[in-house]
């Protein structure tokens, strides 16, 4: 009776326990579970009375629970499941219920933890390498000019063209990750009310006009006059600056960029299309993450940060809405906001 009791009050803390929690007999037979084990690891069939190895065929695990049945020692093992899609900390005991000895173990899941400290770590390695080379050329040429370069007047005038012109890219990086970690840590907050959106392209072409024009890119606006979008107006045109000047740097000679808007139901969409080379299809789906770029070189020629495309896309959902692309090689690129529309 007295380990019935035992095994009641066992089974209430189960219950009430977040991490997975194993129970295993003398045979290495399951005794005791709590729910989120059965969801974790045999969502279509009860686990007890069945093998350990039955239900998480992993060699370190087995051991593990062997050694606590056995030799009533404790491990911390490493487990991974589903092909190493869930990670797991596991900590494995001797357990007495006043019978025979049992093994009890607790499952800590790491997988987000894990994929947030991959992600910490190439955004280091990303922002490491992306201020190191803007940096690396301003030393070059301040050495350069300390060396005897400055009494050149007109070298001197060159080489400080290009630290300023480092030093404006190692600005709009910093600049870029502020806005990105602002937005990302949900400090950033809009305001949508009823935008005018074709004054809106007609002013960012004005602004990027020089730029289009060094490029023989010809800006055009498709956006119907009196069209209005529900949007914080600022982030909006954060955003049609980011898609647009990307359109500019990477078209082709002598090519085109236009702007339309389109109404489908209760969204808005707004495209922004190029005549460049397009995009292979495998670049696609991680357009839009930090620091990706589908070619390197050419992002850093032409001042790019790889940080343009995520801000877009965490500012659209902060509307509720969306960004996406498509692309056909030798064609070009179309990205669209989407928008959900005022109600009527």
């Amino acid at each position: 009776m007295k380990e019935n009791g035992h095994r009641e009050i066992l089974a209430t803390i189960l219950d009430t326990t977040r991490e997975c929690v194993i129970v295993a007999g003398a045979d290495s037979r399951i005794s005791g579970w709590n729910e989120a084990a059965r969801l974790a690891f045999s969502p279509n069939l009860s686990p007890e009375g069945r093998r350990i190895s039955e239900v998480l065929r992993d060699l370190d695990l087995h051991e593990a629970f062997r050694r606590a049945l056995e030799d009533g020692v404790e491990s911390e093992i490493r487990l991974e499941t589903n092909g190493g899609d869930r990670k797991f900390d596991v900590h494995v005991s001797p357990l007495d219920l006043g019978g025979e000895r049992e093994a009890i173990a607790f499952f800590y899941e790491t997988t987000r933890l894990d994929r947030l400290e991959v992600v910490r770590q190439e955004f280091l390695s990303n922002i490491s390498h992306e201020l190191r080379t803007p940096l690396t050329s301003i030393l070059a040429f301040v050495e350069t000019l300390e060396d005897g370069g400055i009494d050149d007047e007109g070298n001197s005038r060159r080489f400080l063209g290009v630290i300023r012109r480092n030093a404006e890219r190692m600005n709009s990086l910093i600049a870029d990750i502020l806005e990105l970690s602002q937005i990302e840590a949900g400090r950033v907050a809009v305001e949508p009310k009823m935008v005018d959106l074709g004054s809106l392209v007609n002013e960012i072409f004005t602004a990027l006009g020089s730029k289009a024009d060094s490029r023989d890119v010809t800006l055009r606006s498709a956006v119907g006059e009196g069209v209005r979008v529900f949007a914080d107006a600022r982030r909006l045109e954060q955003m049609l600056v980011n898609l647009i000047d990307n359109a500019i740097k990477f078209n082709r000679t002598g090519g085109e960029v236009n702007v339309s808007h389109e109404r489908q139901g209760d969204i808005d969409l707004i495209s922004v299309s190029d005549t460049g080379e397009g995009i292979l299809p495998e670049h696609l789906a991680r357009i839009f993450e930090r620091f990706y770029r589908i070619d390197r070189a050419r992002s850093r020629e032409m001042g790019g940060t790889g940080l343009g495309l995520a801000i877009v896309k965490h500012l659209a959902r902060l509307h509720n809405g969306d960004v996406s692309v498509e692309s056909e090689l030798g064609k070009g690129s179309t990205f669209r906001i989407e928008l959900p529309a005022p109600a009527k």
